[in-house]
């Protein structure tokens, strides 16, 4: 029987789904290497490269005459990831982060500007919406070029995309991404910032070799971020690691035990605790002591009910992990089976907007990689 025109088309799809996927996920790689890698043959090969050229996502790499050495040089091709943009946005109570970067994930632009915390729901959805158009204007991105737009929130969202926060009432029920999909034609997603951390810690952070992972947000709010098989783990209405809203755990009132009065002008007092810790004050020690007997129960919940490989801690008190760590393993031996590996993050303020960022690029790769839809074309 012979082949239908229409499994053809399916079957090309396939090809260059396969050198497009080799290509993003290895980097620039010769015809010889393609064909190996995707164990298509080399005309196959050639001609999934001739359809994703024209398409504006593979671009062949010229050596430079220095380089070049006798005879044919190898031709070599690599994914044009400038041919798009992603962006991830923090947004809080306090501050927002804002991440622009290209379609393999290298950041081109960080903004973080301060937030007035009394500022109510329509007037923070308002800021937000006016902040993210002066960034794409600022960093001369246009419409065409935005394929992804992912905002972390101070909240859970449900399995509707409704916000559900305590820390912005006024967004409780508020489908954020359909409202900013209103003025951004693209994909937008709204997600829970510890969910978004722990993407991140996955990616580029502490976890980055492991898959099962809670990732602990630990300060003024307390919340937890779960991983398992390497992905994210919503639960079934997006409440999962939610942790912090059971009282009789004490996550949510565990940072009333980080007070301290040797604060001085410009320090925050984590900062001041860090400070008096690295001078060895006893007092400075027992009070980060008395703050991992608080978050030691909530924790130990956790590892007892998803037994992680790993615990990443995020969030405010990041400066005081080098203490935390094993106090907080101290604690946890006493209540729990073991005590999984505990890390603190490194990746500073920008790690839930690099989580976003990495969900909009999982989006990328679902469009630009899915053998049974058409292939997009690329800006150019």
């Amino acid at each position: 029987m012979p082949v239908q025109g229409r499994d053809l088309a399916a079957l090309r799809r396939f090809n260059t789904s396969a050198v497009l996927r080799a290509l993003r996920k290895q980097g620039p790689q010769s015809l010889t290497l393609l064909k190996e890698t995707t164990g298509l043959s080399r005309p196959t090969v050639e001609l999934a490269l001739e359809e994703l050229s024209g398409q504006g996502w593979v671009a062949e790499i010229a050596d430079a005459p220095a380089t070049r050495s006798p005879g044919r040089p190898a031709r070599r091709f690599r994914f044009r990831g400038e041919a798009g943009r992603v962006v991830g946005v923090d947004i809080g109570l306090h501050k927002i982060v804002l991440l622009l970067s290209d379609l393999t994930g290298e950041i081109l632009a960080v903004e973080r500007e301060s937030i007035d915390s009394a500022m109510d729901g329509a007037d923070r959805l308002a800021f937000l919406r006016t902040r993210l158009e002066r960034f794409l204007a600022g960093h001369g991105v246009h419409q065409r070029e935005l394929w992804a737009v992912s905002v972390a929130v101070p909240g859970f969202v449900d399995e509707a995309g409704r916000v559900h926060s305590i820390v912005v009432p006024e967004w409780n029920g508020l489908d954020l991404a359909n409202r900013l999909a209103e003025t951004f034609r693209c994909h937008v997603v709204a997600e829970n910032d510890v969910n978004f951390a722990a993407v991140a810690e996955h990616w580029r952070g502490a976890a980055r070799l492991a898959d099962d992972v809670a990732c602990v947000l630990a300060g003024r709010r307390a919340s937890c971020g779960l991983l398992l098989g390497g992905r994210l783990h919503r639960g079934r209405r997006g409440g999962a690691g939610e942790l912090g809203t059971l009282p009789h755990l004490g996550l949510a009132a565990a940072h009333q035990a980080l007070r301290w009065d040797g604060v001085r002008s410009g320090e925050s007092a984590i900062e001041a605790l860090v400070r008096a810790a690295e001078a060895e004050d006893p007092r400075a020690l027992e009070v980060l002591d008395a703050y991992a007997a608080r978050l030691a129960p909530g924790v130990a919940a956790l590892v007892l009910a998803v037994d992680p490989d790993l615990i990443v801690l995020c969030g405010g008190v990041t400066p005081a992990g080098r203490w935390l760590t094993p106090m907080l393993t101290r604690h946890l031996r006493d209540i729990t089976l073991h005590v999984p590996r505990i890390a603190v993050s490194t990746l500073g303020e920008r790690g839930v907007a690099l989580g976003a960022v990495r969900t909009g690029l999982d989006h990328v790769d679902t469009q630009l990689t899915d053998p049974a839809g058409p292939l997009p074309s690329a800006a150019r």
